[in-house]
């Protein structure tokens, strides 16, 4: 029965998500229920991806890449696959209408992860486009439900948004990109000569993105805005603390929210839902 299928290939990007992202899946589950599986869809597909290119050593990355692109547009193509992660995929895609070109600029940016770079300015704002500015339009076509007036009014907040996460990501990662697999994103940054000042100006840019996406949030559709604004709160937080961690450190060490701040979070959150305070 291809609904059995159909069902597994639900769970599995379920557990997926939840297997590799605690502040992720927790976000989700304070979305309406419509919009669940259409995220873990999402999450799952990235999630792969990323994977081959940050984790598979000792293997044929790019190999293993090529496949994967091919499979995931025979996938949408067909409307079915094999592999559970990409049948869900696929059926997120066809239903909520999501561009092929978001699918293309995000495996772009996995291809350039292939090779240890230093990123100039293009290759920074380029990286960030496909990696995370498009995952938050892929979501946000889930989130309008075929609106198209909807989802253009809030696709700049949203590329905003996912714009502050994955620079967030990119402060909190530095030690493990850098000195595990290479990578210097931040363009015109010697990582060996990192400051306060160079620290400080990230942060800054950083600030000017979370506020353009805030105001997004409170135009999302009731059923979204909880849970996008959870997600909002956790980075924001995160941010607070890396603001706090001197930059000799941040190189050093990676820099994490406990998960009694989490749950804090989280209640402190879910008041300011219910005033309407957001």
């Amino acid at each position: 029965m291809k609904e059995l299928f159909d069902m597994i290939s639900r769970k599995s990007s379920k557990m997926t998500t939840i297997a590799y992202s605690t502040s992720f899946s927790m976000g989700i589950r304070f979305f309406s229920r419509r919009f669940h599986d259409p995220i873990y869809g999402i999450y799952g597909f990235v999630r792969f991806a990323d994977e081959i290119v940050d984790s598979f050593h000792g293997y044929d990355k790019q190999k293993l890449l090529n496949r994967f692109e091919q499979d995931t547009y025979e996938a949408i193509d067909e409307k079915i696959s094999l592999n559970p992660i990409l049948n869900n995929f696929q059926y997120v895609v066809n239903k909520y209408g999501i561009d092929r070109e978001l699918i293309d600029l995000f495996l772009r940016s996995m291809r350039m992860d292939l090779q240890n770079v230093v990123y100039d300015q293009k290759g920074y704002e380029d990286y960030i486009l496909g990696s995370a500015e498009v995952v938050g339009l892929m979501c946000l076509r889930v989130f309008t439900e075929g609106n198209t007036a909807h989802y253009d009014k809030l696709k700049g907040p949203a590329m905003r948004l996912g714009s502050a996460f994955q620079k967030i990501n990119f402060l909190r990662d530095l030690k493990a990109d850098v000195k595990g697999l290479g990578r210097t994103y931040f363009p015109g940054v010697e990582m060996s000569k990192f400051n306060e000042n160079t620290k400080r100006e990230i942060e800054q840019d950083i600030e000017k993105d979370f506020k353009d996406g805030l105001d997004g949030i409170r135009q999302l559709p009731k059923g979204a805005r909880f849970g996008v604004y959870v997600a909002y709160v956790y980075f924001y937080s995160l941010l607070r603390k890396i603001e706090k961690t001197p930059a000799e450190v941040l190189v050093n060490e990676r820099i994490r929210v406990s998960d009694g701040q989490k749950y804090y979070l989280l209640i402190t959150s879910y008041l300011k839902h219910l005033l309407n305070r957001i």
